[in-house]
Parts: C-alpha cells; structure tokens; sequence
C-alpha cells in the first residue's frame, strides 16, 4: 500500500501544475469566470498535495522509527551473543556496556560500569588504539584485544573486542622450548696434550670426559654423538640450553679437573647454535661460535646473539702448538700468493707499536728477497714505533715506508695487502686501503674478536702465539729464496723487538716456539744491544712514567692509574707505566686510564691470575689475557675509572659463582 502513495501524489501534482497554467490562460485572456473556477480547483488539488504528503511522510517516519529499534534491538542482541568478551568505554576510558561472556571472564562476575579501563585492565589503551591491538594475560588467559573508535558530534565511544588466543600461545610456548639447536663441544688441543701420554693416562681421559659428556647429555635430555677423538655434536632443546647458558657452561669447570698426567688439564671449546630456523642453519652458526672460541684461545663457550656474541668462561691459558704444519702450509700458500702478485702493501693497526712494526719490516725483507715490489703503509703521525722507522730507512736503499693516502693512490687490480697484528677492521690503519684490495692476507695472534676480517684469503690466525713477529719470522723460515743473500740484520732486529715487546723481555706468554724464533733471528744477525736501545726513552719520559706509577691505588688487587698528562708520548709511557705496576706486590692486574681529545684510553697488563681481555671487553676494547686496552669515545678520565672499577667487580663476582 505505502508504495502507491508517491504514485499518487506525482499524478496529483502534475493535475495542479496543469490547472493553474490552464487558469492563468483563461484569466489573461479568454474567461475570467472559468479561470477563477480552475484556481479553485487548483487550491483543492494542493490541499490534497499536502494531505496525501503529511500522511505518507508521518507513515515513513513510522516505519523507520520501528526498523531503527529493531535494528539496535537486534545489534545489542548480537554483540551481547557474541562468544568473545566485548565492552565499550566512553572518551573519559570508562566502562559503559559490555556483554555476558565479558563479564564471565574478563570481570569474573563483578560490575565494572563505569570503572576505569586502564585500572581494572593492565594495559596501555593509547599504545593498543596506535597498534591496533595488544596482547595481554588476564585471569590466567592470554587475550589479543582490538579495538574501534567511534567519534559522533561531541561523542566518543571504543568497542573492545577481546579474542582468546591462550591455546596459540601455550602452543607456541611449547614449539619455542622444543626447538632443537645444534652444539658442537671440541677438546682444544687434544692432540697436542696426548702426543706425550702414556696410553693408561691417555684411556684415563677418555673415560673420564666421556662419562663428562654422557652426564651433560643426561641433565640436558639431549642427543650427543661423537664424530672424532676430541669433537661431539649435541642436538639440544631451548628449554634445556637455556639452564646451560644460565648456569653459564659450568662443564668448563668440570672440565679442568680432568688432567693429564696429573698436570695438564683438559679445556673445552663450546659453540651454540642457538636461534636458527632449521638445524642445518643452527649448525653453521656453532661452527663460527667454535672458530671464535678457538681464535680467543679456547677453554670457553661461545653464543651468537642479535647483537654480536656472549662468551662464557676463558680463564685458562692458550696451550702452545709445537707443531709447525701449519706454519709450513701457510708458508708456502702465502709465497705463492705474493709471486702472484704485482705489488704488496703491508699494514698494520692504528698508534702501530714495535710488534706491528716490526712484523711489517720482518715480511717486508723477505719479499724484497722474492724480487717482489713492496710498501709498508704507515702513519708516521700516529706511531709508537717512529725510531725503529727511521732505523730501517737508514739502512735500507729503497724508500719502503709510505703513507696510507699513497698507498690507496697506487692500488693496483693485481696488487696484495697483507695486514700484520691486527684482524679487526676498526682498528686497521688504514680501512680505506682495506676495502680497495681485493686479495687480503692476515697474519695476527690477538684473541678473536666480533668484527673481524671475513673476506681474507689467507687467515692465519695464532692466538697462543707470543707475538705478530713470532708468526711472521716462522713463516719466513719456509720461504723458498732464489737468492744466496739472507734477511738484513734491521729486518731481523725488527723481529727480534717485536717479540721482546709482546713478550716483555721473554717473561709474559712465552713458549718455546717463542725461543726458537729468536734464535733463528740470532742466526740472521740480530744485535740484542741494538735491539735495546729501541726501548730506551727519555729522562722526561721516565719521569712521567714515574709520576703515573707514583698515582696508583689497588682495588681488589688491581693497581688503577688515572693520568690527565697531555703529551706526545702518553700513548707509549702510559703501557709502559702498566707494566712497571705488576711489580709491586699482591697485585694481579693493573690498569693505566689517560686521555687523549676527547677519549678516555685504558691499558691492562695482566700477570695471568686476572683476564684483562674480558674487562676490557666489557668496555668495548679487547685483546689477550695478560695485554688488552679499551677506548671510551666522550668519557672523562673519573667516568672511565669508575666504568672501570664496576667492570673489575663484575668479573670478581662473576669468578667467584664459578
């Protein structure tokens, strides 16, 4: 019926719009009677416009007034049906309607009209309306809420939707803590430590760290096999990898007190591969955490992290190699690679001191006996070593020194750079050099650190080696020489300074390779005096390094010297002044704090009882057990030393749990 109505009420004004144009004719010029007759008519037919109009008008507000309260009657109905919780909160975040199952088991039967959202549940309401949702337990379940604004004139409303997601999460829970990584356990050196064992002794250790490796597997419910005489693979779930790491590897310690003939212990090296999607990922990752632990001296456990690595342990000593294998190949690899080669440029870390130095000259001479064109690349400006430089110009024909600016200059495709005591990027002297080369070569015996150089072709890498020139002078021993002429005696001497600085007179980390090299520079016509003199300093400067000495206090047998000295020299007395404060008595370790710009630079020395590397670690630096240093960018000499002092109590601590 409602449908006929605007029918008939266009015919009826389509009548009324004709009559009046009728009237008006009629009026204008024919009848005037009948023109006033179909005005009349006229009006009638409006006053039935207007009825019908009011009528069907009063009749749709009607129908729309019964379809708006069904509808919110059957929106009230759906949203209070729904099987998840819903409420709304007014713009003021207070409570203003919410369903049945809400009140069940988000309210758990108490009214909560006109509480606060945020104080009744935990969350952060602007981060979950930016987000779009948020996750959040409540009442022993874990919701994913969503929410809607709605802003109407000066209204503002939010509905909450709350969706039960706690079998998705107990379910991931359980995936997480089942995930499986692989760990991959080596015995450093075993090959070394049992070549002199008697074969009781050698059974002995067998058993004892197999029966080491079978209880570790028990209290992990792990899966261990081993794939040869000193390496095992573990295939280890989350939840039980992460008591291992919180425990903080404690099978280092036990394995210590497995020693062989009483007197050497066992070490382990450990790499996790924790966080990969699949095993043959995880895999990859515990081999480069073992090739860290191994290139840091062993004896530790190593954990890839987002960030970088976390290292557990490294407390023992690096256990000497006699075998020159090694060496041999790397000898005759090398040698090859230079023949190859047009040019070489050598070079070694920033501030270069007699070891970097010398290991360059040392390697240098060799290849100018290969009839091959050589550099050492050098900033004259920045180096400790300046009197041996100028030494070794003095004595040799050809201008082998030039400035790194130079030596990028004059890259060649077929060139090859060699970097000697150092195999962290940030520390080369010069890094623009470094990534002009396309064949790189690293000799170096600092402990592995995170940003190390990935893309060498020769990595030879010695952590238990005394020095750069110990490694350089072993090599040269293999070169294959076309000539009858031997190494000069101030490349030789070079050597021989180097390691005397490392080694600090042949006391610090010596082994009997270390003697063995120095003999066979002997050989050559190193001059001991000569060498000597290259230490010598200063009146000035032994006054300083007295003054720095003189300053010191102990801290937990620690000497610590803070030094605000501004002089040329405060990078070569400041290590030197380190050194002189192991010998005062009841101290293991001692630190040397002093500025240069705006840098607060540590150096620690380090008798054996106390690792250096990891304090300084801990402050950004590195290096080795006995010899390491750090560099604080914008750090006064007091934030430093007191950054300093919590790092040495922290590692106090840290030993002491162990």
């Amino acid at each position: 019926m409602k449908n006929k109505f605007p029918a008939a009420l266009f015919v009826l004004q389509l009548l009324l719009l004709a009559d009046v144009a009728v009237s008006a004719l009629l009026l204008h010029r024919y009848n005037g009677r009948l023109g006033l007759v179909c005005l009349a008519s006229a009006f009638v037919l409006m006053t039935v416009c207007i009825v019908f109009y009011l009528f069907y008008t009063r009749n749709s507000i009607r129908h729309i007034s019964k379809m708006n309260t069904h509808l919110e009657n059957s929106a009230a109905e759906f949203m209070n049906s729904l099987p998840a919780p819903v409420a709304v909160i007014d713009g003021s975040r207070q409570f203003v309607w919410y369903n049945q199952i809400f009140a069940e088991k988000i309210s758990l039967g108490q009214d909560v009209f006109g509480l606060d959202f945020e104080g009744f549940v935990k969350m952060d309401l602007s981060s979950l309306q930016a987000n779009g949702h948020a996750i959040c337990p409540i009442n022993g379940c874990v919701y994913r809420v969503t929410a809607e604004k709605f802003d109407k004139l000066d209204m503002s409303f939010s509905v909450l939707y709350f969706h039960d997601e706690t079998d998705f999460f107990a379910l991931k829970k359980r995936s997480d803590e089942t995930h499986q990584n692989v760990v991959i356990i080596t015995i450093d050196n075993y090959d070394e430590i049992m070549q002199n064992a008697k074969e009781s002794e050698k059974s002995q250790a067998s058993l004892e760290t197999e029966r080491l490796i079978e209880s570790f597997s028990n209290s992990t419910d792990s899966f261990i096999k081993k794939t040869s005489s000193n390496t095992f693979y573990a295939i280890i779930e989350n939840k039980n990898l992460k008591k291992v790491i919180d425990e903080k590897f404690k099978i280092l310690d036990s394995a210590r007190n497995i020693k062989i003939s009483a007197k050497y212990p066992l070490t382990f090296s450990i790499g996790v591969g924790l966080g990969a999607d699949s095993l043959a990922e995880s895999e990859k990752i515990a081999r480069q955490c073992i090739d860290m632990a191994l290139g840091r001296g062993g004896d530790q456990a190593v954990v890839k992290t987002e960030n970088g690595y976390r290292f557990f342990g490294g407390v023992s000593k690096g256990v000497e190699k006699r075998s020159h294998a090694k060496t041999r190949v790397i000898a005759n690899a090398l040698q090859d690679l230079i023949i190859n080669s047009e040019k070489i440029f050598i070079m070694g870390h920033r501030f270069g001191d007699l070891d970097s130095v010398g290991a360059s000259c040392g390697l240098a001479g060799a290849i100018r006996l290969l009839g091959k064109e050589v550099h050492i690349a050098v900033d004259r400006q920045k180096n400790l070593a300046s009197h041996l430089i100028d030494l070794v110009e003095e004595q040799t024909d050809s201008e082998l020194f030039i400035t790194p600016a130079e030596a990028e200059s004059s890259v060649g495709e077929n060139d090859l750079l060699i970097i000697v005591d150092t195999h962290n990027k940030d520390f080369l002297e010069s890094r623009a050099l470094y990534e002009k080369m396309r064949s790189v070569v690293v000799v170096d015996h600092h402990r592995k650190t995170v940003n190390f150089i990935d893309n060498a072709v020769i990595f030879h890498h010695e952590p238990y080696a005394s020095s750069a020139s110990e490694m350089v002078t072993e090599i040269i021993e293999y070169f294959r020489y076309d000539t009858d002429e031997r190494l000069p005696s101030i490349h030789a001497e070079a050597l021989l300074a180097g390691i005397m600085l490392d080694t600090k007179n042949f006391v610090m980390r010596t082994g009997v390779r270390t003697f063995e090299a120095a003999a066979h520079l002997k050989k050559l016509g190193a001059d001991t005096v000569a060498v000597k003199l290259l230490f010598s300093n200063s009146i000035e400067s032994y006054k300083r390094k007295a003054q720095i000495v003189s300053s010191a206090k102990v801290h937990r047998r620690c000497a610590i010297a803070a030094t605000d000295l501004k002089t040329d020299d405060i990078r070569l007395v400041a290590p030197q002044a380190a050194d002189e404060l192991l010998n005062i008595s009841d101290v293991d370790a001692s630190f040397v704090v002093y500025r240069t710009g705006s840098t607060a630079n540590i150096s620690a020395r380090s008798l054996g009882a106390v690792n250096v590397q990891v304090i300084m670690e801990q402050l950004g630096g590195g290096g080795h057990q006995t010899m390491a240093a750090a560099q604080l960018e914008n750090t006064s000499i007091q934030e430093a030393v007191k950054a300093l002092i919590y790092a040495i109590d922290d590692n106090k601590a840290a030993d002491a749990n162990t």
